[in-house]
This record gives structure tokens, sequence and C-alpha cells, in this order.
């Protein structure tokens, strides 16, 4: 209102009033030096100005102060403004500023002067990147790369990995634009090592992340910084003494005594780390025979054979190994100290002489050496040893050994020795094989022979494949040089391939159903097992069974009786009925007995008059010594079994559901049968001898 009024002095008095009893309203102060600017009095403005600094404002009124000085071009006054700023308010980003103030009206070493104080103002504790982002754009703008490359180099030494993204990102940016390849890879490189100087400090065991930095500073550095970190990887040791967390960890030592001998060819300094490493592991857990064998293969570099040694005999006597012990013999055949090897290979048998590999590498190395008797002195040895991890390559060794030496009625000797411990198919094989490559007339009906003999050998053997294998190469060998008649012999050796089903049980006892699988049925067997003979006889008999029920309204006996039960009674040649006991009946029922008529089982009763053919039967059978009555039973029976085996070659359909459940109750159930059928003969013997006294 006043200051519409004109009243100037008056709205003086207002503001000095309002800007005493509130300070830190800074509208106030905002109108008051609008007003006193508007109205030209820039001492009046500048005296307010400074009032207001005395309480120490925000940032945007040391702003409005500064600009009002530069609007009048008072540069050193906005100078000394922006003093009393940073100290007022002292961050990063009004360093800056200042610099750039600096830099913007032309003031080139004032602006470089402020960054340099800005750094050290901030010191190295509370570093920032911005800071240095800014100071070195600053820089490139002014053409000083190298004090760039300084500055971004110092910063990321300083300033932590996860801190530092913004600067190795403006870093990368300027190598690319004016460094040259080796700069490019320091920026990669430095960033990379801050990567994993990250990683070891968060965790010191992960021998990965050393590795990875080791090839880093292996590349780049020199060899005392790589020492360093050398050293820094192998104070890790794993805090528990098991092999497994020991594994990664040794190959520090490793890559730490290869740098020495190969990059910086100090052999003292790399047999110091070989002796540290094997100090420090615990060799009465467990050893590294890689190692010892390292050291060894050094110190023969340096053609110090007597250490090598030294260092081989220390660790198998400390901690004896297969790999220290064949790694200490390979050693001694490459310098050709043979009788050395000897007494290795000797030793290592008695460590180890289970070791099928070790026997074998002993007997060819005298082979090589040209003692035959030696070397099979050895083989005898080993196949000798009660347990073996591998005595099948041993003995296949031995065989090829005792072949080499054209010994082939030792390899004979041998094969017989290895049938007696074991009657595997390929021994058998290999066998007949053998036989037919020996270059003798016989040598076929040899092999033949092995092929019968094993034949009869696997008849008990479990394994049907085997001894379907051993059938098919017998049947290859007769296909190529056997005859006609040899071949079909083998042919019908091969077994019929059935499927069959059986139950499954599962692991709790309950039914898990059933499941199909192939079985193979030899010949031989068959015929040896009477249970399947009974079990195609009863199929054969289902069938006839089901054929009779069928025909079973049409057809009837001449005498009005249908057979009952399923009982059958067959039929002779002659057209004339049997019953079970295998006499024969004539047309009206009765029986025959070689010709002659029974009637109630009395021979003198004589029947009606016989036939013209009937009588011709009695009289050839009667030139034939009449067999005792017992015997005769038996004679009839063995025809109807002639009869039932023609029947089971008719019908050899076996049953493979039940042909395992039948073979075990067979036996069991035929002596009950048997009773049955005699006691259902003597009452069809009784009925019919009645019949015939009515007639």
């Amino acid at each position: 209102m006043e200051m519409k009024s004109r009243q100037v002095n008056h709205s003086r008095n207002i503001w000095d009033r309002a800007i005493t009893i509130l300070p830190r309203v800074n509208q106030f102060w905002y109108k008051y030096t609008y007003m006193e600017e508007m109205l030209g009095n820039v001492a009046g403005c500048r005296q307010v100005f400074e009032r207001w600094m005395e309480w120490e404002p925000d940032e945007q009124a040391w702003h409005s102060y500064i600009n009002f000085e530069l609007r009048y071009k008072e540069v050193d006054k906005g100078r000394t403004i922006y003093e009393r700023f940073v100290l007022v308010h002292p961050e990063v980003k009004n360093w800056i500023k200042y610099a750039r103030f600096e830099e913007k009206h032309g003031y080139i070493a004032h602006s470089r002067k402020v960054y340099e104080r800005s750094v050290e103002f901030f010191g190295e504790d509370h570093v920032n990147e911005n800071l240095f982002v800014a100071f070195a754009k600053f820089e490139e703008v002014q053409k000083e790369f190298e004090r760039v490359r300084v500055i971004y180099k110092y910063a990321l030494d300083r300033i932590p990995k996860h801190q530092a993204q913004e600067l190795f990102k403006f870093y990368t940016m300027f190598e690319k634009k004016f460094g040259d390849r080796r700069g490019i890879e320091d920026v990669i490189v430095s960033k990379r090592r801050f990567q994993y100087e990250e990683e070891v400090k968060a965790n010191p065991h992960n021998y990965d992340a050393w590795f990875d930095y080791l090839r880093l500073v292996e590349n780049d550095a020199d060899p005392d910084t790589v020492r360093e970190v050398y050293e820094r990887a192998i104070a890790n040791i794993p805090p528990i003494q098991e092999k497994r967390h020991w594994k990664r960890y040794i190959y520090l030592w490793i890559n730490y005594a290869l740098y020495e001998e190969l990059e910086v060819k100090d052999p003292e300094r790399t047999r110091q780390v070989y002796q540290a490493s094997l100090d420090l592991i615990p060799h009465k857990k467990f050893t590294f025979a890689k190692i010892w064998l390292l050291y060894a293969q050094f110190e023969i570099r340096q053609k110090n054979l007597q250490g090598a040694r030294k260092v081989m005999g220390t660790a198998i006597g400390k901690c004896p190994k297969n790999k220290l012990l064949k790694g200490y013999i390979e050693l001694e055949l490459q310098l050709r100290e043979f009788d050395r090897c000897r007494k290795l290979y000797e030793k290592y048998l008695e460590f180890s002489p289970e070791n099928c590999t070790t026997w074998i590498k002993f007997s060819e190395l005298e082979t090589i050496l040209g003692d035959v008797e030696r070397a099979r002195a050895i083989f005898e040895l080993a196949i000798g040893q009660p347990r073996l991890d591998m005595p099948e390559v041993l003995w296949k060794s031995y065989i090829d050994f005792e072949i080499e030496q054209e010994d082939f009625e030792n390899t004979r000797n041998l094969y017989k020795r290895l049938l007696q411990r074991t009657q595997h198919v390929k021994v058998w094989i290999s066998y007949a094989k053998f036989e037919l490559s020996i270059d003798s007339p016989d040598r076929l009906q040899k092999c033949r022979q092995i092929f019968e003999e094993a034949n009869k050998g696997m008849r008990s053997c479990e394994e049907k494949e085997e001894r379907l294998m051993l059938l098919e190469s017998w049947r290859d060998f007769e296909r190529e040089f056997g005859s006609e008649s040899s071949m079909e012999r083998v042919r019908k050796l091969l077994p019929d391939k059935v499927k069959k089903r059986r139950k499954l049980t599962a692991e709790d006892g309950s039914d898990a159903g059933w499941e199909e699988y192939y079985d193979y049925i030899f010949p031989e067997d068959a015929a040896n097992q009477p249970n399947l003979k009974l079990l195609a006889m009863a199929k054969m008999w289902k069938r006839k069974q089901m054929v009779e029920d069928d025909d079973d309204d049409n057809e009837k006996d001449e005498d009005g009786n249908e057979r009952d039960n399923g009982n059958y009674n067959g039929n002779d040649d002659d057209g004339n009925e049997k019953d079970d006991d295998g006499n024969e009946k004539d047309d009206d029922g009765n029986e025959k007995d070689n010709g002659n008529e029974k009637d109630n089982g009395n021979e003198d009763d004589k029947g009606p008059e016989k036939s013209p053919e009937a009588t011709k039967e009695t009289s050839s059978s009667s030139e034939e010594p009449a067999a005792p009555p017992e015997k005769q039973p038996e004679k009839a029976s063995d025809r109807n079994a002639e009869k039932e085996t023609e029947k089971e070659k008719k019908y050899d359909d076996r049953d493979d559901d039940e042909s395992s459940s039948s073979s075990s109750s067979s036996e069991s159930d035929s002596s009950s049968s048997s009773d049955d059928d005699d006691d259902k003969k003597k009452k069809e013997k009784e009925s019919k001898s009645v019949d015939g006294d009515k007639e």
C-alpha cells in the first residue's frame, strides 16, 4: 500500500521491521531487495543482501545475491560471495558450481584451483565420483589428456567399486575417444581389478575369484605385485582338513610355483614354494600326488636327479599312492633305469597286490627287455593272488602273451585252467576262436569239440541268453566251415523264443500286476522236463473235449452209451475201439485180449463166433508168445503213451500262463490221479463182463 502511494521511506521502515521480527521468512527479503533494485538503489540493495547473508539462508538466497552482482558486472564480488557460500554449504555440487563460474568467466587457472581445493577439502574419506568426473571433463575441455587420465586413475584407486560405476563409464568413454589400445585395456583391467577385489574381500575362500584375479595381474603387473597377490591368496588356508576342500586351494601353490619358474625364472624361489606347499599339506590324512610329481620334474629340469629321487622317495615313504608309484616308475623308465623300475614294481605290488594293471605292466616290461620266463612267472604269480580287481583282464593278457610267444600248448592249458574257475560264455567262444586261428589240419574238429563241451557245460546255466549266444556263435562257425548235416544239428539245438507272463510284487508286498517277458526253451531241456509234455497233453485234451462237446448230440456209441466225464477212448488202426487199458473191443463192445474174448476175466468161457477178420487177427497174434498177465496192461499203456507223444507233436501249443504253475503241481497230483484211474478201470471191466454174460 505504501509503495502504491509512493511512500518509499514508509515502505523501507515496514520492510525493516518485517525482516527484523521475521528474519527466516525469505519472501520478505526477496521483496525488500527487489524494491531497492527497482528504485535503482544498488548500494541499498547490496546492504540488504549482506544483512540477509548474515543469517546464512538456503542456497537459493546465495544464488540470488551472486546473480545480483553479476547483473552489474561485479565478478570479483561474485567470487567473494562464492567463497563464503561453499563454506556455509560445503557440498560437492556447490564446489562444482563455483569452478564452473570461474570457467565461464575465463578464469581457467582459478577454476582448476577450485577443483584442486575441493579435492583437498573433502579428502579420501568423503570422496565423490561426481567431483572427479567434473574435474576430468574440465581438463578434457582444456585438452589436458594426461591430467584427465591421472584424475581418473587417482579416483579409481580411492573410490569403492560399487560407488564408481559412472566413473568407470566416463573413463572408458574418454579412453575410447582419446586413448590408445593400451589405455583402453588399462581401463578394463582397472575395472576388473576392482571387481575381483570386492569378490575376494566378500569371501576370501573363493579360490575361483583368486584364480581370475591372479590371471589378470600376471598379464599386467610387475612380479612384486603378482607375488603380493599370490601371498594373499595362499594365506587363505581351508578351515577343514578334508581333501575336497583342498582340491582348488592346492592349485594356487602349483600356479605360484610355475609362475616363479616360467615367468620370473627364479628356480630358488620356485623350490621354496614347493617346499612350503608340501610342509602345509597334512600328509597323514591325505596328499596330492600331482604336487610331488611336479616338484620332482622341476628338479630334473634343473638337472638335479638326486634331488628328484629324494623327493619321490619321501613321497612314497610318507604317503604311498598308486599315482605316485606310477609316476615314479614312468620317471625311471624315461631315464632307462630298468633295475630301479623292477624294484619299484616290487614295492608297488607289495603295496597293492590286487592291482591287475600293475602285474600286466610289470610283465610287459620284462617282455620288452626279452626276459620271457620272468614275464611268465610274473603272470603265474598274478593269477595265483587270492583277490584281484580285474581278473578277466589279467587272464586275457596272459593268454595274449602266450599267443604272441606262439606257445599254443600253454595257451590251451591256460584256457582249461580258466574254465575250471569260470564257465563264462565269452571264455568258451574265445577258446574256440583260438583253436580256429591255429593253422593245423584238425582245427575244425577241435573247435567243434569245444563248442560241444561248452554246450554241455552250460545246460545248467541260469542265463539263457549266454547259452543262446554260444549256440549262435556255433551256428556261425558251422555256416562258414561246416556241412549241411552239422548245420542242421546246431539248428536243432537252437531254442524257441516264447512270451510269458509273471506276477509282479511291489515293495510293500502288494500285487503290482503282470509283466510280459521273453523266455527261451531249449529242445534238450524240453525233453528232460516231463511237465512240459504233460502241459502239451493237457492242452490237447482240452481241445478234443471242446470238439466233443460240439458233436455230443449227433454222435453216440453203437451200444447207446455216451462218453462220460470227458474220458476219451481212441481207435486203433483197424477201427476197433480201445478202453483205457489199451485192450481192443469188438463191434458189440466186448473186450479182446490178443484175439481171445474175456468173460469176467475167465479165459475158459467163450463168447459168440468171431468174424473172419477177428479170426485172422487171433491166429496172427497167437503165433507170438503170450505176455504174462501182469505185463499186458503195461504194453497197452505203452501204446497209449506213443499215441499221446504223436498228439503232442501235432498240438505242441504250450499254455504260457500256466507253465510256471503247472510244473510244480503236476508231480504232486500224478500219484492221486493214477489211483483214481485204476479204480475207474476196474469198475468198467466189471460192467463189461456182466454185459457179456447177459449176451
